[in-house]
């Protein structure tokens, strides 16, 4: 263990302090959405270009189209891209609104552009030019509301996943608070009986977590989680004693990032149950911080039971499965916890982007 390593004892810790919207047009920025605007771009100049009516070279014609047509869509993503601060403080029907206004004058600019330009390659009047605009920006505007209302569709089912997944980590916490009040309750009932005259620091370790528990930030600082967690490992060691043994090895300061709240707490109460509680001689429970480039790693290791002991009924695994869906939705999917064992160890790894 570093300097910052310390076992844990019947000292006071601090208590905790008491978190990037997603807008409909983060869509647009990614490459499969510029892939297929440029696909779609293409194909609508194939089809202009193969229409009857029209004479002289269909390949000329064709690159001409293309070139006004990728014009176009990719000036009109430009645009949404360069305002995309103050669109994203608007609703999703102001912001399609916006974006079908943006495609026709980008359409405007781009057609009256080609015509200057291109005034050799596609010749014409000044009159038949602008029947071509009109027909142009009648074909573009059908092309955006097709666009807007298929893009509302995505958005619609989009935010219906967001509020799926919302209800099942508030399920998950709605099982976790119970199960860790549960467990609370019964550590300060036994220790009323067996050492009253630690009640008085134990209720307020209890008020601390059960604030947490009840009534707290979805989201708080790693600093403000750990001292959470160190003030329930201060309830257990008053009913353990010397059995058990945690050690923490932390970096000072600590990493400068959120955590969903009670989102390592369980995990040190499932190290303390499987690791401490079925053994006379106790056991240690080692929680480990690393800042790494890009991520920060905790890990939570406790010993696996020795040959000869009958392994603990299994629990329902809920806080593990609490702590990684809503680790995986805070960190949008970069954070992950894992488990595994080697050498006699049970390992719990949390890897937090940072």
């Amino acid at each position: 263990m570093d300097g910052n390593s310390f076992m844990t004892n019947g000292g006071p810790h601090p208590r905790p302090a008491t978190g990037q919207a997603i807008t409909p047009l983060d869509a647009l920025w990614k490459a499969p959405a510029i892939i297929w605007t440029i696909i779609a771009g293409e194909g609508l100049a194939i089809i202009l270009a193969l229409a009857p009516e029209i004479s002289g070279s269909r390949w000329v014609l064709f690159g001409v189209l293309s070139l006004m047509v990728q014009w176009v869509s990719l000036s009109a993503l430009g645009a949404l891209y360069l305002l995309r601060a103050p669109l994203s403080r608007l609703p999703p029907t102001w912001v399609a609104n916006i974006t079908l206004l943006l495609l026709v004058v980008c359409n405007l600019l781009v057609c009256t552009a080609c015509w200057w330009l291109l005034k050799a390659l596609w010749p014409m009047s000044a009159g038949n030019w602008l029947s071509a605009l009109l027909r142009f920006t009648g074909i573009v505007l059908t092309f955006g509301l097709l666009g807007v209302a298929a893009f509302q569709n995505h958005w619609r089912a989009r935010q219906l996943a967001v509020r799926t997944k919302q209800a099942e980590l508030e399920a998950l916490q709605a099982r976790i608070r119970p199960h860790f009040l549960f467990n609370t309750l019964n550590t300060g009932a036994a220790l009323v009986h067996q050492r009253p005259e630690v009640v008085e620091h134990l209720l307020l370790d209890l008020a601390d977590l059960f604030r947490a528990a009840l009534a707290g930030p979805q989201e708080i600082a790693l600093a403000d989680e750990i001292a959470l967690t160190q003030r329930y490992v201060e309830i257990e060691k008053l009913r353990f004693g010397e059995r058990m043994r945690i050690y923490w090895d932390t970096p000072a300061p600590l990493p400068t990032i959120k955590v969903p709240t009670l989102s390592l707490q369980p995990l040190v109460e499932n190290a303390i149950r499987y690791g401490i509680e079925p053994y006379a001689e106790g056991g240690d429970v080692n929680v480990t911080v690393r800042q790494e480039v890009n991520q920060v790693r905790v890990t939570i290791e406790n010993a696996l039971p020795p040959t000869g002991y009958a392994p603990m009924r299994g629990g329902h695994k809920v806080g593990l499965e609490s702590s990684k869906a809503r680790i995986q939705a805070l960190t949008a999917g970069l954070g992950d916890v894992a488990t595994h064992s080697t050498n006699g160890r049970h390992i719990t790894t949390i890897t937090l982007p940072g």
